[in-house]
């Protein structure tokens, strides 16, 4: 029996993440992974195959509506989906390719092959061929990540009523895409497929986009995604059923109302958020059991119950993102070694790759509000921008938020172009524990996208705009 010091169940952005560092700390490391390839959902049909979809259509439509105010003069303009699905495809593969060298490079093992608890210390690897193995760990990191999530009364099949996973492949633009689910995956590739001609409507059982993130983000990009790509919005409805019939399908839902409502199409996009992914990994035989919603609980170390045992990212309570499970991938890494790392979640962004694009972090006004933590507010809009007037992209706004009384920055949320790079310079500001006034007084480079964050700042202090 193969011994090792850390052994790693997943491949995502978590788990080779927490391979790899626990590697350069010296520790012998296996990694387990079911799937043929290494990197997840993320890197396989998450993060990076969707933005590439994004950037691709994304040139499409700025080509279709936007060169010729450049003087730009395009004939014969057409769409080769079947191209632009090969080129995603190339992306994720040179990605992947990317982690399995990394592996290599720092002299893990590899086990390809579900893994699952046999006791405590304990791994049994199922290979695809059949055969077995068993490799023991002293300390085991459960990175499994999550999958769609799916929805009472609405079988997928994979076809018509799809998941993003399917979404990622399809081989005709939809004439009429339904969206359940006005989340982040929803809006993404709905957004691509609105670019190349389909119509979106976007069925939403709460009030608003994006929910989980500042309300005055989900207006804005409602607004822009209505007016720039013609999507249709249908808030507070609860679907009930989708029926399949030939190339049709028939989303069945009650409006805020009670009232029965259709809507049909041609493809049904499943979006409303994705679950842990705990279920054959034989925790029962490591003594872990799961809460309510399928996680795994930890304590601050992100150790489970049972010791020496750890989970990270999706598996575990928080945000379902990539950047937060490498950030506990590193953590767990080094706690194992002795050392003592930090997370400040308050701190990790969230971000919506639409165009424009939505990020945030820190404190929502609404939470803000709900604590009674008094704040002051700084908005500056994109269209006073240079920089965003030179590229066409005005719409959208940053909002700073800062504490009324000391100044210390609270939370930062924009929509507009580039903001998901935008974001991380918030991000430090607020690990610093910096104050508005200092995001306003730092010089910005001009013309950037990031003065926009200078002059929210300097609204925050209370002092002044430059530009507005």
């Amino acid at each position: 029996m193969s011994a090792y010091q850390v052994i790693v169940i997943g491949s995502g952005p978590g788990g080779y993440v927490a391979a790899i560092r626990c590697a350069q700390l010296g520790m012998k490391t296996a990694l387990i992974e079911k799937y043929p390839t290494l990197g997840g959902t993320c890197l396989n049909v998450g993060c990076i195959p969707s933005k590439a979809l994004l950037d691709s259509s994304e040139h499409y439509h700025n080509a279709s509506h936007h060169f010729k105010t450049h003087g730009i003069q395009v004939s014969g303009l057409k769409i080769d989906l079947a191209q632009m699905i090969a080129r995603k495809n190339d992306v994720v593969k040179n990605t992947c390719d990317g982690v399995a060298f990394l592996m290599k490079k720092n002299k893990i093992d590899v086990y390809q092959g579900h893994g699952s608890f046999q006791n405590t210390r304990e791994v049994f690897v199922k290979k695809p061929d059949g055969n077995t193995q068993v490799i023991k760990g002293e300390k085991i990191i459960i990175a499994t990540g999550s999958k769609p999530a799916s929805l009472p009364g609405v079988e997928i099949d994979k076809n018509r009523v799809i998941t993003s996973t399917e979404a990622l492949h399809l081989t005709e633009v939809p004439k009429h895409l339904m969206v359940i689910g006005g989340g982040v995956i929803g809006l993404e590739l709905g957004s691509v497929y609105a670019r190349l001609g389909s119509k979106v409507s976007v069925i939403e059982y709460t009030d608003g986009l994006i929910p989980a993130m500042d309300k005055s983000l989900g207006k804005e990009l409602q607004k822009v995604l209505k007016s720039h790509l013609g999507f249709e919005f249908y808030f507070q409805h609860k679907v009930t059923g989708a029926e399949v019939k030939k190339n049709q399908v028939t989303v069945t839902a009650t409006d805020k109302a009670g009232a029965e409502v259709k809507f049909t199409g041609d493809y049904c996009l499943v979006s409303i958020g994705r679950k842990p992914y705990t279920e054959n990994l034989g925790l029962e035989k490591a003594g872990i059991t799961v809460d309510e919603r399928g996680r795994i609980p930890v304590n601050e170390k992100l150790e489970t119950v049972v010791p020496g045992i750890y989970a990270i990212g999706d598996v575990v309570k928080g945000a379902m993102l990539a950047h937060k499970a490498s950030d506990e991938g590193v953590f767990v890494a080094e706690t194992i070694a002795g050392q003592h790392p930090h997370i400040n979640y308050n701190c990790i962004p969230n971000v919506v790759y639409t165009w424009p694009e939505v990020a945030g972090v820190g404190h929502t006004e609404e939470e803000l509000k709900a604590q009674g933590i008094p704040y002051k507010t700084g908005t500056f809009p994109f269209k006073a921008l240079g920089r965003a007037r030179a590229s066409m992209d005005t719409d959208g706004f940053v909002k700073v938020l800062a504490h009324k009384e000391t100044d210390e920055l609270l939370g930062v949320h924009g929509i507009g172009p580039r903001m998901a790079d935008v974001i991380a310079e918030a991000v430090v500001a607020l690990e610093f524990r910096a104050s508005a006034e200092d995001l306003g007084i730092f010089s910005h480079a001009h013309p950037t996208f990031t003065e926009a964050l200078k002059e929210a700042a300097l609204g925050a202090t209370g002092a002044r705009y430059i530009h507005l």
